[in-house]
C-alpha cells in the first residue's frame, strides 16, 4: 500500500503511484488520436510523437520526483521550461487536440511549485492556452472548457502538494517528538538510579571502610557494620527492583501510540482514541488492558490482512459491578491470532489475574474481534463524586 507524502518504498509502491498518476493522462488521448487518424505527414507525425514523448516525461519526471521536496531547482525549472515550450510549440503546430497539454503544464506548476508562485504561474498557463487556442476560430466552447479545468486542476494539485508537505512534516514532528520522549525517558531513568543508589552505595561504602578499620581491634562492632550494609544492600535492591518494574507496566495512553503509529505504518487505517477513557481501573488491571491491546493490534499487523482497525472502550454495568470493556475489532481475513501460539493464551492468564474476562471471536460484519472486560476500581468511600 503506498503511503501518502512518503517517497514509493519497493516496486509495488512505485506501481501504485504510477497507476494514480498514470489515470490523468487520459488528457492525452486527443493528441495520440490526432496522430493515429494520419491527418498529418509522415515527417510530422514523427516529429509529433517525439515531442509528445518528451512532453510526458518531463511531466512524469517533475510530479514523480519534486512533488515532496525539491533538492534541484535548476532541474525544475528547465524541465518546467521544457513543458511550457512543448506544449506551445505542439499545440500552435498540430492544432486544437493538443490543447489538453496545458492541463499538464498547469498540474505541474501545482505540484511542485510552491503555493506564493503557483498563484501566478497557473493563471498564466491558463491565458497563454487561451492565446494559443484563439489561432482558431469556432473554439470558444472548447477554450472556456479547458481554460476552466486548467485553472482549477492546478490549484486542485496545489492543494494537493501542501497537504502532502504538511503529512511529510507531521511525520516528521512524529518521529522527532518519539525521540525527545525516549530521551526523557533515558534521563529520568539515570536520575532515578542515582536518587535510588547515590546514597545507599556511598552508605555501603563508608560502612565497608570502617568494618575494614575496625576489624583487627573490635571484630564485633566490625560485625554490626558488616550487617549494616547487609541491610541497606538488601533495601537498595528491593528499589531498584520497584523501580524497574514501575518502567515496565504498560499503560494505556502509552499503547494508544504505539497502536495508531503501528497500524498507520502497516497501512491499516486505525480508528484509535486520543486517550484513554477518563474512568480506569486499578494499576494492574490497566496494565493488563494495555497489554491486550498490543498483543491485538499486532496480531492486526501481522496476521488480518485488515484494511482498518477500531479500538474502544465502554464501560458497562453488570450485576457483578461496573466493568471497563476493551474492544478491538478489524476488517480482515478473520481469526486473527486466534490460533495458538500467538500470546492469546498467557494474555487470558493475565486477565484472569485481575478479575477480568477475553473474548475472541469473529466480527459483526467481517474480520476479527478482541474484547477484554476489567473491573472498575471501586471509589473510596466519601471520595468526591
Amino acid at each position: 500500500m503506498y503511503t501518502f507524502g512518503r517517497p514509493p518504498q519497493g516496486r509495488r509502491q512505485f506501481l501504485t503511484k504510477a497507476a494514480w498518476i498514470g489515470v490523468w493522462l487520459v488528457f492525452l488521448s486527443a493528441p495520440v488520436r490526432d496522430l493515429a487518424e494520419g491527418r498529418h505527414t509522415p515527417l510530422a507525425t514523427v516529429l509529433g510523437s517525439l515531442g509528445l514523448a518528451l512532453f510526458v516525461a518531463c511531466y512524469l519526471t517533475l510530479v514523480f520526483r519534486y512533488t515532496t521536496k525539491i533538492l534541484q531547482w535548476r532541474a525544475v525549472i528547465t524541465s518546467f521550461a521544457v513543458l511550457v515550450a512543448l506544449a506551445v510549440l505542439l499545440a500552435f503546430s498540430f492544432g486544437d487536440n493538443w490543447l489538453g497539454l496545458f492541463v499538464y503544464v498547469s498540474v505541474s506548476a501545482g505540484a511542485v511549485l510552491p503555493v506564493r508562485y503557483a498563484l501566478g504561474v497557473i493563471p498564466a498557463v491558463t491565458l497563454l492556452m487561451i492565446v494559443v487556442g484563439l489561432r482558431d476560430d469556432g473554439l470558444g466552447d472548447l477554450i472556456t472548457n479547458l481554460g476552466v479545468i486548467t485553472l482549477l486542476v492546478g490549484f486542485a494539485m496545489s492543494g494537493v502538494r501542501e497537504l502532502i508537505r504538511t503529512t511529510v512534516q507531521l511525520r516528521q514532528a512524529r518521529a522527532t517528538v518519539a525521540q525527545l520522549a525516549a530521551n526523557e525517558e533515558r534521563l529520568r531513568l539515570a536520575r532515578d538510579l542515582h536518587d535510588l543508589l547515590g546514597h545507599s552505595l556511598s552508605l555501603i561504602t563508608l560502612k565497608s571502610e570502617l568494618a575494614g578499620r575496625m576489624l583487627p581491634t573490635d571484630p564485633d562492632k566490625a560485625a554490626q557494620q558488616v550487617a549494616d550494609i547487609e541491610q541497606v544492600s538488601r533495601q537498595a535492591l528491593v528499589d531498584v527492583r520497584e523501580a524497574v518494574s514501575g518502567y515496565r507496566r504498560r499503560t494505556l495512553a502509552g499503547e494508544l501510540a504505539g497502536a495508531r503509529t503501528a497500524l498507520t505504518a502497516a497501512g491499516v487505517d486505525p480508528v484509535v482514541p486520543l486517550e484513554p477513557p477518563a474512568e480506569l481501573p486499578g494499576e494492574e488491571a490497566e496494565a493488563a488492558l494495555a497489554w491486550a491491546l498490543r498483543e491485538a493490534v499486532t496480531n492486526v499487523v501481522r496476521h488480518s490482512g485488515a484494511g482498518r482497525c477500531t479500538v474502544a472502550f465502554t464501560a458497562r454495568q453488570t450485576l457483578d459491578g461496573r466493568l471497563l470493556e476493551l474492544s478491538v475489532e478489524d476488517d480482515g481475513v478473520g481469526g486473527s491470532g486466534a490460533t495458538a501460539g500467538n500470546g492469546l493464551t498467557g494474555l487470558t492468564e493475565r486477565v484472569a489475574a485481575v478479575g477480568g474476562v477475553l473474548e475472541t471471536g469473529p466480527a459483526e460484519r467481517r474480520g476479527f474481534r478482541l474484547a477484554v472486560r476489567v473491573p472498575l476500581a471501586k471509589a473510596a468511600v466519601g471520595s468526591p463524586s
